[in-house]
C-alpha cells in the first residue's frame, strides 16, 4: 500500500497563501490607499489590523505548533518506507525512514496538546536491542489514512 497527504498539505499551503494576500491587500486599502473610512462597526483602523493580523499569525503558526507534515507512505516491497517533512510556510529537512519488514519491531502513538499533535514512533530490531526512531506527526493526515497507516502497520508486528 502506498499513500501520501499531498491533498492535505496542498490545502494548507492555499489557506496560507489566501491569508497573506488578504491581509497585504487590507493594509494596502486602508493605509496606502485610504479607501476605507473608520470606524467600521465602531472599531477603529488600528483595532481592525490589530485583530486582522492576530487571526494571520494563528492561522500562520497552527501548522508550526501542530507539527503538520507531508507524510509518504509505502510497504509494497520487502521494506515499509516513511518520508516526511514539515508543511509550514518554512518547508523543512526531509527526512526518511526504511525498515525490512522482518525486523519491524512495532510501533507506538503519542498524543500531546490534548490530543491536537498525535506522533508515531516507530521501533526496528537491531543486534541485541530495538532502536527508537524520531516521532513522525501525524496531525495532517485524514482519518481515513490515519486508519489505514495504523491497520498496515499492526499487520507487520511480529506474532509472539
Amino acid at each position: 500500500m502506498t499513500f501520501d497527504n499531498t491533498k492535505q498539505i496542498i490545502s494548507i499551503r492555499i489557506k496560507l497563501f489566501i491569508a497573506t494576500v488578504f491581509i497585504l491587500a487590507y493594509l494596502a486599502v486602508v493605509y496606502f490607499g485610504k479607501l476605507i473610512k473608520f470606524p467600521v462597526l465602531g472599531l477603529s483602523d488600528t483595532v481592525w489590523t490589530i485583530i486582522l493580523i492576530a487571526v494571520y499569525l494563528i492561522i500562520f503558526f497552527i501548522p508550526i505548533i501542530l507539527n503538520y507534515q507531508f507524510i509518504s507512505y509505502s510497504d509494497d516491497d520487502e521494506n515499509i518506507v516513511f518520508k516526511y517533512f514539515n508543511a509550514g510556510m518554512g518547508g523543512g529537512r526531509k527526512n526518511s525512514i526504511q525498515i525490512y519488514k522482518s525486523t519491524f519491531a512495532g510501533y507506538k502513538t503519542e498524543s500531546r496538546l490534548f490530543g491536537l499533535d498525535k506522533s508515531l514512533i516507530l521501533f526496528q530490531k537491531v543486534g541485541q536491542g530495538v532502536a527508537k526512531y524520531p516521532p513522525v506527526h501525524i496531525n495532517a493526515l485524514s482519518k481515513d489514512q490515519m486508519n489505514k497507516l495504523l491497520r498496515a502497520l499492526n499487520t507487520f508486528i511480529p506474532k509472539i
